[in-house]
């Protein structure tokens, strides 16, 4: 008779020493770039008396970062697989730090718009450029989901602390060294990644498509832009236009890779049907999240009156428990079906949700019990669903894979944005019409309809009890909007764990 040999057990390829401290080393350019979307909350002010901007050029101040950040974040991700995700890395290090000298030392608002374009750039290199590493260095599942899993983390706590960085350091220095910070992690950066990170590429990547970097550009950047403007403004031709012509754009985009043998995309990505659901998932977990910050920043300071230092302070707090949820929710993702635990993580933040609905106009501590409870939720998924993406990705395309998951993160969050934003401001304009009285002086009825913040200047000027009813009618409105949008947060990220679990439980 003969005997079949037993098929020897796999064995696990363990990270060591070298490869965690490799990791701790990649995480530097991401809590960077995440802070760096948020350390002008509070520098602003004081870039305003010295370089003097015009609103528009204001907007383009933080918007040009987020921009080129988004609109290159596909084209580096495909240009990392192609000549090396470290020395991309590296190339993306030296454009952020440079960049970040030559912001801090701005001359005009022009000189500033354009150096925050080149850290956007830098940014674009250094996010999927560290992903894609973590999926190269991290052989082991047990291993990678708790590195994605630390990643996320230090990722949502990175913004937070962003604001509070540039509100300490502007307490004691000029604007610009909210910028000059970024030098010295950068220089670490360049010391260091050589000896540490070993070099990962795509051994046949074919012939980059530059044509298909307009393309991708086009795709992203006017919808993030049209959707930035109706959040902003309401419903207008214009912005819709844009949000139209991306579409449009993306469709001919889309078309281009999957016919062409040297796409930018990999059509190999989307054969496992894990990754475009994956994408899927990520963009609705930061959906979830922007709606949530979108409203907890303005409570902080023009409902609760808190300055600008304290509120960022305040507004950190949360951070405290994110930083357990992501590791916590790779442990339970190891022991349960993922499906069901990020399903489980979208139900938790609609939970935080519910307490937003139960907030009034002095609730400081219901209010950052629920961005907290929405934070934890909202991140236990991106780590999952990062690292189950991930996972589904030939190594060789993980560049390309963490740039399509990342750029569905700003998409998602550009809508969250806009889409609860837009509720809060019908529900604020309503109210504060059925509320103020028809006799206020020319002009003012009209700017405290319009904005929190107008409410609050009309208060201002108005003698005794009229200022302190249209403050009190402004803050009461803005929350009752909070309240009404927060409904909707609820409804659809329970209709997120619905979807996930029908995208994912059999896989």
């Amino acid at each position: 008779m003969t005997t079949t040999p037993a098929t020897p057990p796999t064995t696990r390829v363990l990270a060591g020493r070298k490869e965690w401290t490799a990791f701790v080393v990649l995480l530097l350019p991401l809590l960077l770039v995440s802070m760096d979307v948020s350390v002008l909350f509070f520098a602003m002010p004081a870039i305003s008396r010295d370089l003097e901007p015009t609103g528009t050029q204001q907007l383009w101040i933080f918007d040009s970062y987020a921009f080129a950040l988004a609109g290159l974040l596909i084209t580096m991700g495909s240009l990392g697989d192609r000549i090396g995700r470290r020395k991309l890395l590296l190339g993306g290090a030296l454009a952020f730090g440079a960049a970040s000298v030559a912001a801090a030392y701005a001359q005009s608002a022009e000189m500033l718009i354009a150096a925050r374009a080149v850290l956007g750039l830098g940014g674009a290199t250094l996010m999927p450029s560290t992903m894609a590493l973590v999926r190269n260095l991290f052989h082991d599942e047990q291993q990678r989901s708790k590195a994605i899993g630390i990643w996320s983390g230090a990722m949502a706590g990175g913004i937070a602390l962003g604001s509070v960085l540039g509100g300490l350091l502007l307490d004691h220095f000029w604007w610009g060294s909210a910028f000059l910070v970024n030098v010295p992690a950068m220089v670490l950066l360049l010391v260091l990644v050589p000896l540490l990170v070993p070099e990962f590429k795509d051994p046949a990547p074919g012939r980059f498509d530059f044509l298909s970097v307009p393309l991708s550009m086009g795709s992203v950047v006017p919808v993030i832009y049209g959707i930035k403007e109706i959040a902003a403004d309401g419903f207008a031709l214009a912005p819709a236009a844009c949000v139209a012509v991306g579409l449009l754009l993306g469709v001919a985009f889309v078309r281009r890779q999957r016919t062409r043998r040297d796409a930018m995309i990999s059509r190999e990505l989307f054969r496992h049907r894990v990754f475009g659901a994956g994408v899927g998932i990520n963009t609705l977990a930061t959906f979830g999240m922007m709606g949530s910050a979108y409203f907890s920043t303005q409570y902080l300071q023009s409902v609760l009156g808190k300055g600008p230092l304290e509120a960022a302070l305040w507004g950190a707090v949360p951070s405290v428990a994110v930083g357990f949820a992501a590791p916590l929710a790779a442990m339970a993702g190891q022991k349960f079906p993922k499906a069901y635990v990020m399903a489980a993580g979208f139900v938790v933040a609609a939970a935080g949700y519910g307490l937003l609905t139960c907030a009034g106009t002095d609730s400081l501590a219901l209010t950052l019990t629920g961005a907290a409870v929405i934070a934890c939720g909202i991140v236990a998924v991106m780590a999952l669903v990062s690292d189950m993406a991930l996972s589904a990705t030939p190594p060789e395309k993980a560049g390309s894979a963490a740039s399509v998951l990342e750029t569905g993160q700003e998409l998602g969050g550009a809508l969250g944005m806009a889409l609860f934003g837009s509720v809060g401001v019908a529900v604020y304009r309503r109210d504060m019409t059925d509320e103020l009285p028809a006799n206020l002086p020319h002009g003012a009825l009209d700017a405290a309809r319009e904005t929190l913040g107008g409410a609050a200047e009309v208060a201002a000027r108005l003698p005794g009890r009229a200022g302190e009813y249209v403050l009190t009618a402004s803050r009461e409105a803005f929350t009752h909007g909070m309240n009404i949008a927060a409904v909707g947060g609820a409804t659809a990220l329970l209709l997120s764990a619905v979807i996930t679990v029908a995208a994912l439980r059999r896989r």
